[in-house]
């Protein structure tokens, strides 16, 4: 057991690490994507941190009216453009998230969509085809009666119908798969 222990370790990208945890079969390009993602966002909140430290107005001084009024109307500038600048920075979050969620639609629902069409064209032409079966199984039973008019005028007018019912279920089968294989195709 000793011996499995260190011919794992020694196999592991990260030194002595467990056999049994996640990072152990994370190869370093993920590993270092996370570490670089986390890194990214908080370097971003620094930023960010720092921005809206520096931005805030000092402390009032009590000089004079004046003086206030002039310091009270550039805290509200700062103020402003704050609000501005948030507002911006929603507004483009708001336009990022719709963009990558027409995006993910495309890109998942979009050949879903196309491959439950194509299985439904197909599905329909199987159908239409056991219809076309039959109609041209009662059309072969009747076929000694295509001539004999006289006699058997009923059964003439069966094998009549059973013709033409194979005629309309295989133009409905044919056309399906058509369909469907033109749909398939399609990029």
């Amino acid at each position: 057991m000793h011996q499995a222990r260190n011919e794992f370790s020694s196999r592991s990208p990260f030194g002595s690490a467990e056999a049994t945890g996640y990072t152990f079969y994370m190869d370093s390009v993920r590993f270092g994507k996370a570490l670089g993602i986390g890194a990214r966002h908080a370097a971003k909140a620094l930023i960010d941190a720092a921005e809206a430290a520096s931005a805030s107005p000092p402390a009032p001084v009590r000089t004079s009216q004046n003086a206030q009024s002039t310091q009270a109307a550039r805290s509200g500038e700062v103020l402003g453009q704050r609000a501005a600048r948030t507002t911006a920075k929603a507004r483009q979050t708001k336009e990022g998230f719709a963009r990558g969620s027409k995006r993910f639609g495309e890109a998942v629902w979009g050949p879903f969509v196309k491959v439950s069409g194509v299985l439904w064209l197909e599905l329909t032409g199987v159908f239409f085809g056991l219809f076309l079966l039959t109609a041209l199984i009662n059309a072969w039973k009747l076929r000694f009666n295509l001539h004999d008019i006289g006699s058997n005028h009923e059964q003439h007018q069966h094998l009549l119908f059973s013709i033409a019912m194979a005629l309309v279920f295989g133009y409905f089968c044919i056309s399906s798969f058509v369909r469907a294989s033109h749909k398939q195709h399609r990029s």
